[in-house]
């Protein structure tokens, strides 16, 4: 069987998919119930496990340094955000390269690799004696984990059509609130090493979550597709399936070349108004996010908890992010809403960072963190799953999804240092005003968006009371009158 590129179907493929119209109403719905069922049993496990692990092992610096690893390297605040920011921009560099060569390298291998090679590297913060030693390993963590995220992103939209995607989108990403409060519990665990094998308890923490990292990297090669093409899970029938759904639905293109890399693609991408909308959004919920991800365990301790009491005191209200994540994830999917619930955890955000700034009362503010972070990670999966359905072809989509996380990233930079220096503890007054103007910006924004879509989608009808697909150019993607926008 041919192929060109990797998760790209073949000739046979395609020749198989435009046959498929021929089966029987009754064994669609069979196929209906059975092929999404397989993927979410196959690949969003695998998916879901590589965010945790890279948020996991991206923001357990937090409680390592609760657990003593600042006094230990003789590091100051300013120390402290120069390390969160070395890895920022590896990672930052990373993320568009990274996403336009996942298709032609391969999935199967980029991914795996990629989750190995940095669960070495977490591995070895554990064991740096000093501050340099430090700083080395949170670049070259920055650098393999980078192109991850939006990786997964695009991969995800190998397999499912985009009223199906932010539900799986959200799981995955639901794992990083799993992590922030799985990761408190854990290095309350961890800290009983402390001693062992004459390493502090911070070290540890790094030493065996890096080690569990690069294990489960090592085992998804043997079992990660490259594409519904190549899943040895899915019959061939259940591939034409995925395959005629996905064009049906826009995922992907009728051919290889419509989905062959092309720079003109990466400049319409570029010139579409609905990338550059959401971006200021995904700045400022990136900083929401990372401030919370790398500071929320000091701000608990901050609140008069210490200790272990300090780590076990910040996963509660990540375990409730995860919940709202999920439940509101398949509400979105069903009603096709993601516009309406970014601004809804646009407004949680708001009101959080409002209570923070208002009250002096320790119990005030500790609830104030269920509604932020609820608010900063239930309000990605929308965002992120908007502007991938909105995007086409391939090209296309990887470049927004790009843009989307370069700018995500970026506002992690400026947290580090919101949080980090700029604004001391325990008020954080100048972060929690920059915040609360940010969930302004975040709800002006989301109902432009939505705004912009739906005249679109208005102008698109009226184009096709008047047209044919068969008249239109060729090669409009997201442009076509055929392409409706999600809202």
């Amino acid at each position: 069987m041919e192929k060109t590129l990797h998760g790209s179907p073949s000739s046979d493929t395609i020749k198989d998919v435009d046959r498929f119209e021929e089966i029987s109403d009754a064994e669609k719905a069979r196929l209906e119930g059975t092929v999404w069922r397989k993927l979410d049993i196959w690949v969003l496990p695998v998916c879901t496990m590589f965010y945790l692990l890279s948020f996991l092992d991206r923001s357990n610096i937090a409680n390592a340094r609760v657990a003593g690893m600042q006094t230990s390297l003789k590091m100051t605040n300013h120390q402290y955000s120069i390390a969160l920011t070395m890895t920022y921009v590896p990672y930052i560099a990373a993320e568009f390269p990274s996403n336009l060569l996942l298709k032609y390298v391969g999935p199967r291998w980029m991914l795996p690799t990629m989750v190995t090679i940095w669960g070495i590297v977490a591995t070895m913060q554990g064991v740096v004696k000093t501050y340099s030693g430090l700083l080395a390993c949170r670049f070259f963590l920055g650098l393999m984990e980078g192109g991850l995220f939006p990786g997964l992103v695009l991969y995800m939209s190998f397999f499912y059509p985009r009223e199906r995607l932010q539900i799986r989108v959200a799981t995955f990403f639901a794992s990083a609130s799993l992590s922030g409060a799985f990761s408190g519990l854990l290095a309350a665990a961890i800290m009983n090493l402390n001693g062992k094998g004459g390493r502090p308890g911070w070290a540890w923490i790094f030493i065996l979550e890096g080690i569990f990292t690069s294990l489960f990297g090592l085992t998804a090669f043997l079992y990660l597709p490259n594409s519904p093409c190549t899943a040895r899970f899915l019959s061939t029938k259940e591939r034409n399936y995925v395959m005629a759904k996905l064009k049906a639905d826009g995922a992907v293109a009728d051919d290889d070349k419509s989905d062959g890399f092309s720079w003109i693609e990466v400049i319409r991408c570029c010139q579409s108004i609905h990338v550059w909308l959401l971006a200021p959004v995904l700045f400022f919920l990136g900083t929401t996010l990372y401030g919370l991800a790398y500071f929320e365990p000091t701000i608990v301790a901050g609140l008069g908890y210490t200790g272990n009491k300090a780590q076990l005191m910040s996963a509660p209200p990540f375990a409730v992010a995860f919940v709202v994540s999920m439940i509101t994830a398949v509400i979105s999917d069903r009603y096709k809403c993601r516009g309406f619930m970014l601004i809804f955890f646009s407004i949680c955000n708001l009101v959080g960072f409002i209570m923070f700034y208002a009250s002096k009362s320790h119990h005030v503010r500790y609830g104030s963190l269920f509604l932020t972070i609820s608010g900063s990670y239930c309000g990605a999966p929308p965002v992120i799953t908007w502007v991938a359905n909105n995007s086409a072809p391939h090209v296309r989509r990887a470049t927004s999804v790009a843009i989307a996380f370069i700018m995500t990233n970026s506002g992690g930079i400026l947290a580090t240092w919101l949080l980090g220096s700029l604004s001391p503890a325990p008020n954080y007054t100048k972060a929690t005003v920059t915040f609360i103007i940010m969930s302004v910006g975040m709800v002006i924004l989301s109902f432009t968006t939505l705004g912009y879509f739906w005249h679109q989608n208005r102008l698109k009808a009226d184009r096709r009371q008047f047209s044919t697909p068969e008249e239109e150019p060729k090669g409009l993607g997201d442009k076509s009158a055929w392409f409706v926008y999600n809202l």
